[in-house]
């Protein structure tokens, strides 16, 4: 598709000038199904990525513990192959986990302390870790710089002070063009970006934090404390794990083995949200997940959703929530049945 048909609008990123695309392509779908089962390999991740681009995305969202690295390789492998223009894309990443040594490693769901398993000082926002961390993800993604680094979690170990000053080294030094901040507390957030202005450092642009039709949590206190700032809200599992993308009851082979989709259906609320969700996407000749996508993208706050899906059709089909609007009244039908639930996603 040339750039003068290009259908997708782009944004800028909270208060920075940064232009994002409407929606952001997550790519923790991209490594090894030895990670997660229902990881896709290179070349079906790489057609993925170039449809993406040709459908007018232009932003990538990665981490460093995906596939434990694998994932940014194949984001910079797709970059090389598809000849992607630097000055064009804005690629995304993160630090905090731990990265295994091997491709199948799930340190990630281990209850073991990572200092036990060989992994001492490769956990957390320490100034090495931060700075190992970027090191290793530009390596992989065969880049000079990253233009957001997001930090994947919130540390309690390490001083607030030296995780801002990190962070603000890294964008001195050339690695990083600007910092972003996911899943935690709005009071731990609050308290880093407090941080940074006060001692006149980067501050963060962007909060990767969970939001979707069935799970609004973030609303609340996160989303206010976003918006005094001037942060930008782009939320990760806006479909909740795909549960948004069907009728209740159906499942995928990542719904048999991601148990987190399971803890969205708290009250009987949670299925009357997804029989109106269907209903409202047979009204309006559109699947569910784009109903879902597109309350999502323009509910007050958020920038740009960021979507990942395992099925090119699934990702086309994702690609046309961006020609449909919403109306006051269809987005309060979806939304009355929900009930306050507990937090999932960080802790």
């Amino acid at each position: 598709m040339s750039a003068a048909t290009k259908k997708m609008t782009y944004v800028r990123l909270g208060s920075s000038g940064l232009k994002v695309s409407k929606i952001i392509l997550g790519t923790m779908q991209y490594g090894t199904s030895e990670w997660q089962d229902w990881v896709l390999g290179e070349d079906e991740a790489i057609k993925h990525i170039k449809a993406a681009y040709d459908a007018g995305i232009n932003t990538f969202d990665t981490a460093d513990m995906y596939s434990n690295g694998l994932s940014e390789v194949i984001v910079g492998n797709a970059i090389k192959k598809l000849n992607l223009p630097r000055d064009e894309i804005v690629v995304m990443t993160k630090v905090y986990n731990v990265v295994g040594k091997t491709p199948g490693e799930r340190v990630f769901k281990s209850s073991e302390n990572p200092d036990n398993l060989g992994y001492v000082n490769q956990r957390g926002l320490s100034r090495k870790h931060i700075f190992q961390s970027i090191k290793h993800s530009l390596e992989r993604l065969q880049l000079d710089y990253v233009d957001v680094l997001q930090c994947h979690r919130f540390d309690k170990e390490t001083p607030i002070a030296e995780t801002m000053q990190a962070l603000h080294d890294v964008v001195q030094a050339g690695y990083v063009r600007y910092i972003g901040m996911s899943s935690c507390w709005a009071y731990e957030f609050h308290a880093m970006q407090n941080y940074a202005i006060q001692n006149k450092l980067t501050p963060f642009i962007s909060m990767q934090n969970h939001h979707s039709l069935i799970y609004r949590e973030e609303e609340r206190e996160m989303f206010p404390t976003l918006k005094l700032f001037g942060v930008g809200s782009i939320p990760w599992s806006p479909l909740a794990r795909g549960l948004l993308t069907r009728p209740y009851g159906q499942e995928t082979v990542r719904g048999k083995t991601d148990f987190t989709i399971n803890s969205y259906v708290q009250h009987e609320g949670d299925k009357t949200i997804l029989e109106r969700l269907e209903e409202v996407a047979q009204k309006k000749g559109a699947s569910m997940a784009q109903i879902a996508l597109a309350w999502s993208m323009g509910k007050e706050g958020v920038t740009a959703p960021i979507v990942g899906t395992t099925s090119l059709s699934n990702l086309m089909d994702l690609l046309e929530a961006v020609n449909i609007s919403l109306t006051d009244e269809e987005r309060k039908y979806l939304e009355e049945p929900y009930r306050p639930k507990g937090v999932v996603g960080h802790h």
